[in-house]
């Protein structure tokens, strides 16, 4: 340390702290010969340097192991060096076996509980020799029962999470009623949704519980005291714990970040953020072996908390747990006396303020002169960026679910009591509309199919016969597994008041009048092992789009992504439909993004947010039925022609003459000629499965994914039976299930040498390349209103994820004074990840290429990137459209930049040839003359730290994908020059393209071994790389402005009157946390619609300046 800044430090070197000695030793410390010195270092210098006559003597009261720690020999090594000041550390067998009486002497003590020490003696002490007390010892009885610790915390309005105590005690009864179901339990009337958290009620007890809910997979979270590198297990367990009290809280999403708060008196707080022992419980360490935290800020509202807390427990130096989540913060957890580890800052700090307060409190009774230091202010934090070199400031991806097994839908008709009692148990009349999920009900709905067919048996009439195959296959549906678990299937009833209208004329016409329930069952399209592979593997190729960093990540590719995220710059959230397959894939991406271990399940849990409750990725939109199923109609129509397709037949089908879509249709020729073949085709595959079931050999033949003969029997038999309709036409929906199905088969079970399975898949593609991309929309006009229904919520949530470049409060700030090797403390970039099915990845892209966002005409970046969306065939599991915004903070105008990049997802052949596009982030025509680059491979070898690309020079990249797969040896990943390959791959920009020959034999002399790129995935294409932000702003603010006028349009019939002023009452909910506000104001409908996230209050307004307010929130 260097010179003493405060008045009352020591000019001496050396510290002076002793092993304190018993009363009867030596009285008042006047014999300083009888003590020994706890450091030998300074034996010399304390010979020569007697002390004052009148020293204020210090005591430390705690256990061996934590007065010998680090942290507490650099504390009292400072604290020693104020003047006045000498350290006695009580010994540890003085401690436990000699009475209170014979302890050394002290004026202030420093004295805490740990697992072994008396703290009973401790408060004897206290009350012999009355010493000013740093920490309070009477409430650290409290600080080791939680229940003690939440009643303080609620006393003094503290917020902290939902919580009830279970009480086991046979004197109080009335506090142990625990009702334990399938995802909640029940304590004491008090209801908790799984993920719930379960904590022993001894603060002492470290095995702290956290349960899942049956649709992320069950299981639970178990955490404990760090025992090497772990602080967690997964376990498939999912009862609570029948032994034991407990304190039972709502879980809190913290995108798997914890905050851990210490505080040295009441206006003094250090915070560290970690990753949360929960997440996959793998701790983080350094080189040292030492747990990896980063000091992060404190906003206002927290540190008004930190002094709470230090008051309230009467404890000077303290540590708490904070949980940030959902804009807000609660603490879960008080440790009582806590030192920070490993911070030189925080041990200067420290010191000089527990010297400060000793010296203060005593010094006026000692006649000691002292007067009290004053405190620099905190340094702002100040940008990195200089030069042309502009800074990653937001990354948006809206990305499809990985690989899955074919979906599976059944419908029936139902009007037996028993589905209505079941539709109104469940609040089903509410919407007209129910979803099932949950195990008890969908064991519910299997017990009622089973009654029903046991009393349908004695009936013979063709209505009851065709009820009874129906119900037949739900039950063997929902009997599937022998359990429930996951969300693999699940039940949708819609009310018919009328009963169900008549589909075509050619029906018979015998329905029942009155109400009915259309019962719709689901399952199947669950994410296969390779779809988790896929994700993981794009999860961890992405984080190469991130500018480089250097430290403990720069051993492997994505070194840069790693860096934010661990220091805490990383501003991520991962948002997903309610669909498990789209929740697994968020998950699995989001395992190779951080590189995380472990199950899916933590990870899910506490990284992925469900975007269910306002519309943003579902598909559940009631507006589509009206021009979706008029394209669907005509798109029957058109392809029922027992002819080959004329020119107006193109004209009527592919008036967007798009490339792709022009050459499947002249691939099938004539489609009912093309359905006869496929139906042929999949008889034919019936029959080979149905002989197969007959071998012997094939009896317990286990299919990919634990899929059996029997079940993929009735995969095909229900296409074949549904295929071709009673009147001999095609049911033309049923094409892109046939070509789902002979994917999968051709790509999973091709092992079983089916016959034809080939020009099955090979027919089947050509028309579901014609289908499937035209169910949403023939023309431009059809294709934006079917998107616009599909997205607008999300086009909305795009809009505010790119205005926020500024972060609130409610993010984890790398505080600078702390940051130490860390060069861009105030850098911070913001990731919104959006994982959905596949009507969101076609309606989003429709709007980029009709939606007029550039001329095609005056823009040839723009023309290129349209000719070759227009060849892409398919948009397959997991197609990524990503956004990248970079500020650069030496223009004015303008000032941010936008790229927009696109990948059809995965190939579907290794054969198959991709369109030709451009590469990742392409040279632009406008710079062709060569000139010295700053981010050449030169400069790149060296890698500038937390910095990304000059933006404004020339780009360009190698034609294969710059993903790359990492081998895994343990828990660490491997990758021999994997810096310099991420160079070579992703960040080389020259004015020439880089051919495959010569990247080989660059990959080759670097000595890259072992690693290979995603082969089953395409590679990233720039659709543009020289937008404004200014010009995507006022683009999507025109999207939804004809989106609005779209959905008036639909809706005018129905409605009298339009008012200007419009007020609005909203009630926003996000995981229980419910915001209010009542706004009178003119329609600013792109505002109101983006939060309320319906488009049929997209007529809702909100003046800008509470839209500004509310988009600063932390939910948005």
């Amino acid at each position: 340390m260097s010179e003493p800044s405060s008045p009352g430090e020591s000019q001496c070197g050396a510290p002076r702290f002793f092993v304190g000695c018993a009363e009867d030793e030596s009285e008042g410390l006047d014999d300083y010969t009888s003590m020994m010195t706890d450091m030998e270092l300074y034996e010399d210098d304390l010979e020569d340097d007697s002390p004052p006559e009148r020293q204020i003597v210090v005591g430390i009261c705690c256990m061996m192991k934590k007065s010998k720690s680090k942290p507490m020999t650099q504390i009292l090594e400072r604290l020693c060096k104020f003047e006045y000041i000498t350290v006695v550390i009580f010994p540890e067998d003085v401690i436990l076996n000699e009475p209170v009486e014979k302890w050394p002497l002290c004026d202030c003590l420093i004295s805490f509980h740990s697992k072994g020490f008396p703290l009973d003696k401790a408060v004897s002490y206290v009350k012999l020799r009355n010493p000013l007390l740093i920490n309070d010892l009477n409430m650290q009885y409290y600080i080791q029962d939680r229940r003690e610790v939440y009643r303080i915390l609620q006393e003094e309005g503290i917020d902290l999470p939902r919580y009830a105590v279970l009480n086991r005690d046979p004197d109080k009864p009335d506090e142990c009623n625990l009702v334990e179901g399938e995802d909640q339990v029940e304590v004491n009337g008090e209801v908790f949704l799984k993920p719930f958290v379960e904590k022993p009620v001894s603060a002492e007890d470290h095995n702290v519980y956290i349960y899942y809910p049956t649709s992320a997979g069950g299981g639970s979270q178990r955490l404990f005291r760090k025992i090497g590198s772990r602080s967690s297990v997964y376990s498939p367990e999912s009862s609570v714990r029948k032994t034991g009290s407990y304190i039972y809280e709502e879980f809190m999403p913290t995108d798997g970040t914890d905050v851990k708060v210490y505080t040295v008196g009441p206006d003094y707080a250090h915070a560290e953020a970690r990753k949360s022992p929960a997440l996959d419980g793998k701790v983080e360490r350094d080189s040292e072996g030492k747990e990896i935290r980063y000091p992060v800020m404190l906003t206002a509202m927290e540190k008004l908390v930190a002094r709470k807390v230090c008051l309230a427990f009467k404890q000077t130096v303290c540590g708490f747990d904070l949980l940030r989540a959902n804009g807000h913060s609660y603490v879960c957890d008080v440790n009582g006396f806590s030192f920070v580890k490993n911070s030189m800052k925080y041990y200067d700090d420290c010191a000089k303020i527990l010297g400060n307060i000793v010296m203060r409190e005593l010094a006026p009774q000692f006649q000691i002169p002292w007067s009290i230091p004053t405190e620099a202010e905190d340094i702002p934090i100040v940008p990195t960026t200089s030069g042309t070199m502009m800074e990653l400031r937001c990354v948006i991806a809206v990305i499809r679910h990985g690989d899955r097994t074919p979906k599976q839908k059944m419908k029936m008709e139902v009007r037996n009591p028993m589905f209505f009692e079941l539709f109104e148990k469940y609040g089903g009349y509410k919407m007209g509309k129910l979803k099932l999920k949950k195990p008890k009900q969908l064991q519910e709905v299997l017990d009622i199919t089973r009654t029903l067919l046991a009393d349908i048996g004695q009936h013979t009439d063709c209505e009851i016969e065709e009820k009874s195959s129906k119900l037949e296959q739900l039950k063997t549906v929902l009997e599937m597994y022998g359990h429930f678990s996951g969300i693999n299937r699940k039940v949708q009833l819609t009310y018919l008041p009328h009963g169900q209208p008549k589909t075509s004329s050619e029906e018979e016409d015998t329905r029942k009048e009155g109400p009915s329930i259309l019962l719709v069952l689901k399952w199947g399209g669950e994410l296969t092992p390779a779809g988790r592979v896929q994700a993981e593997e794009l999860g961890r190729a992405f984080r190469c789009m991130y500018p480089g960093g250097q430290g403990d990540y720069a051993g492997f590719p994505g070194c840069g992504l790693l860096r934010l995220h661990s220091t805490y710059r990383h501003d991520l959230k991962i948002y997903a439909s309610d669909e498990g397959r789209v929740q697994m894939t968020a998950a699995a991406f989001a395992k190779g993004l951080l590189a995380l271990e472990g199950e899916l399940t933590p990870i899910l849990v506490q990284m992925v947010k469900s975007a269910n409750m306002n519309g943003l990725l579902d598909n559940d939109i009631e507006s589509l039925s009206g021009c979706q199923q008029r394209v669907k109609a005509r798109l029957h129509e058109i392809m029922q022609k027992d002819e080959i397709f004329t020119e107006e037949d193109f004209d009527r089908l592919a008036p967007t003459c798009s490339s792709s879509l022009v050459n499947s249709m002249k691939a099938v020729e004539n489609p009912v000629s093309m359905c006869d073949q496929v139906y042929t085709l999949v008889q034919s595959l019936t029959s080979q499965i149905r002989k197969r079931l007959e071998d012997p050999k094939s009896a317990d033949l286990q299919l990919y994914h634990s899929e059996t003969l029997e079940m993929m029997l009735q995969r095909w038999s229900k296409l074949e039976r549904d295929f071709r309709m009673k009147s001999g036409r095609y049911d033309i929906s049923k094409i892109p299930d046939i070509y789902d199905c002979v994917k999968y088969d051709v790509q999973h079970n091709s092992s079983l040498g089916l016959e034809d399975t080939l020009e099955l898949f090979k027919l089947s593609r050509a028309l579901a390349n014609v289908v499937i991309p035209q169910e949403y929309g023939i023309n431009k006009v059809e294709k934006l209103d079917i998107a616009y229904a599909y997205c607008l919520p999300l086009v909305k949530k795009i809009q505010l994820d790119l205005q926020r470049t500024h972060e609130d409060e409610s993010v984890n700030k790398l505080h600078p004074l702390y940051s130490r090797g860390v060069l861009s403390p105030g850098r911070h970039v913001r990731t919104r990840l959006y994982f959905t099915s596949e009507s969101h990845v076609h309606s989003l892209l429709s709007i980029f290429r009709y939606g007029g966002l550039l001329d095609e005409v005056k823009d040839q970046q723009w023309k290129r990137a349209m000719d070759y969306l227009s060849e892409v065939t398919e948009l397959n599991y997991m197609t990524q459209i990503v956004i990248m915004l970079y500020e650069d903070n030496n223009k004015v105008h303008p000032r941010f930049h936008v790229e927009l990049h696109f990948s059809p997802g995965v190939k579907v052949s290794e054969e198959e040839s991709a369109p030709m596009g451009f590469g990742f982030r392409p040279a632009s025509a406008e710079n062709d003359q060569k000139q010295t680059d700053p981010g050449s491979l030169e400069n790149l070898v060296r890698d500038e730290p937390d910095r990304a690309l000059p933006l404004s020079e020339t780009m360009s990249t190698q034609r294969k994908s710059p993903l790359i797969r990492n081998r895994k040896t343990g828990s660490m990943e491997v990758s021999h020059s994997a810096t310099y390959y991420t160079a070579v791959s992703l960040w080389v920009h020259t004015d020439v393209w880089i051919e495959d020959c010569l990247l080989s034999s660059l990959l080759s002399s670097a000595g890259f071994e072992g690693c290979s790129m995603v082969p089953s995935i395409y590679p990233l294409e720039t659709l543009h790389n020289s937008l404004s932000l200014k010009q995507v702003n006022e683009f999507l603010t025109t999207v939804c402005e004809n989106a609005g006028d779209s959905h008036t349009r639909t809706t005018r019939g129905n409605a009298h009157s339009t008012t200007l002023t419009v007020s609005v009452v909203l009630t926003l909910k996000y995981n229980g946390t419910p915001t209010s506000l009542t706004e009178c104001c003119p329609p600013l409908f792109h505002c109101a619609s983006a939060l309320i996230g319906r488009p049929g209050v997209s007529t809702a307004a909100l003046s800008y300046s509470t839209w500004r307010k509310l988009s600063q929130h932390s939910l948005f």
